[in-house]
């Protein structure tokens, strides 16, 4: 017999659960599906939420050749027999056949290459499935080809309208009186993943005795499923979404300045098995983004814990780990630094490649000197308290300014500095 997930997947969008913002009335890939005509896309989100059975439930709306390749166990030459099965299948101003790729983040980046040429072609129309945010893990053109559609944990009114269709219609749960008594601990463990609610349901099904399918009544509660699955309620999920979830808050607790916030999510990051290098370097990060000049040695704290984790090891690691959250999430903030590379490439990529000023060049050959090149440059060190006011700036940029230092004693040091030095350019 089937598992209960397997036997349940929807068939059509009537009995697709949950993603109303892109299968609800008039939501984007409704009407795609209604007008007969899809351009390739991405589904990124966690396990469980409908990503495989959605780009089924296309397919066969759209009555088109339906190929799948599983990122796991396929390599370059599976791709490119697949594309031409479908050039073979492809009909004159018809809907290309549909190459479905789960996991499509674990292809290789030759393997997502084989795939531009048929994707921009028109050869296949391509529906990738992930759990892992697209911008890291798929290769810029073939994301430049393909839209990216979010889909989210099933909320519990999702999960409610789930368990209770199965339980009605489901064969084998039908041979039970089931009563949802409590929901609490079904739809906690559950997680917004429709796959594992049915799982435990299935679950339930297996673990009552014969006599109850005879005639008794099943009552599921709290204790009942707690009892059943025996893990920890609050599981993370390290390689799904809940990874960046979680590492989000994290990063945004130290911001905000809340050593309490940080130091619970480094705790769930720790409990769930997270990557301790992952943690330590994000540490890094942020020292540099968000703490920054207001406190350089947290740049230096976060540094030493990281070398400090890849010496020791867990489980002792998490206590440098834990010192460096706390310092930086009580530290003064700044994100001045980063927002001045922000600013200055921005720039670049409106101002283009500006020529460097003949005085800031090396002349290293006779010809270079003969142009000019390092002509008129003043050696810092030469002057009094080793400063000397010239342009350094392009000369189309030279009134620019990138780095604004903000209020904070560090960088009011700083200013104060800046001020004898340039006067009134950085009096603002």
């Amino acid at each position: 017999m089937q598992p209960l997930a397997e036997r349940m997947r929807p068939r059509t969008l009537d009995d697709y659960i949950g993603q109303q913002h892109l299968v609800g009335e008039g939501a984007v890939l409704r009407r795609m599906i209604d007008s007969k005509k899809i351009s390739s896309f991405i589904l990124w989100g966690p396990p469980g939420v409908g990503k495989t059975t959605l780009a089924t439930i296309i397919a066969n709306q759209l009555d088109v050749p339906f190929y799948t390749l599983s990122a796991v166990t396929s390599g370059v030459k599976d791709v490119r027999d697949v594309i031409e099965k479908a050039k073979a299948n492809r009909f004159f101003n018809a809907q290309s056949p549909i190459l479905f790729i789960d996991e499509i983040h674990r292809f290789s980046k030759s393997q997502q290459d084989s795939l531009l040429g048929a994707v921009e072609q028109g050869v296949v129309t391509l529906i990738g499935a992930t759990t892992e945010n697209p911008s890291f893990e798929v290769i810029r053109p073939l994301l430049s080809r393909c839209q990216v559609y979010v889909l989210k944990p099933l909320e519990v009114d999702d999960l409610m309208t789930l368990a209770s269709s199965v339980i009605q219609k489901d064969v084998m749960l039908k041979e039970l009186d089931i009563e949802l008594a409590e929901t609490t601990a079904l739809f906690r463990y559950s997680g917004g993943d429709a796959r594992k609610l049915l799982n435990i349901l299935d679950l339930v099904y297996q673990s009552f005795s014969g006599a109850v399918r005879d005639g008794g009544k099943c009552v599921v509660t709290d204790a009942l499923v707690t009892s059943l699955l025996q893990q920890n309620p609050l599981a993370y999920d390290k390689d799904g979404e809940m990874h960046y979830d979680i590492i989000s808050a994290f990063i945004k607790s130290i911001r905000g300045s809340d050593p309490d916030g940080a130091i619970y999510w480094l705790a769930r990051m720790i409990e769930g098995g997270e990557d301790p290098a992952f943690i330590a370097r994000r540490l890094v990060i942020s020292a540099s983004e968000d703490i920054g000049l207001a406190n350089p040695n947290a740049l230096l704290l976060a540094n030493s814990a990281f070398d400090a984790v890849m010496k020791i090891g867990w489980p002792e690691g998490r206590i440098p780990l834990a010192e460096a959250t706390v310092y930086l999430a009580a530290s003064p903030k700044s994100n001045s630094s980063y927002l001045a590379i922000n600013d200055a490439i921005q720039k670049v990529k409106q101002s283009g490649n500006q020529p460097v000023p003949l005085h800031l060049r090396n002349a290293p050959t006779e010809l270079m000197e003969q142009l000019g090149y390092h002509d008129g440059y003043k050696y810092s060190h030469d002057y009094e308290g080793h400063f000397v006011e010239q342009q350094y700036l392009p000369d189309a940029l030279k009134h620019e300014r990138f780095w604004h230092p903000q209020p904070n004693a560090q960088e009011d040091k700083l200013k104060v500095q800046m001020i004898k030095c340039w006067g009134n350019r950085f009096d603002d």
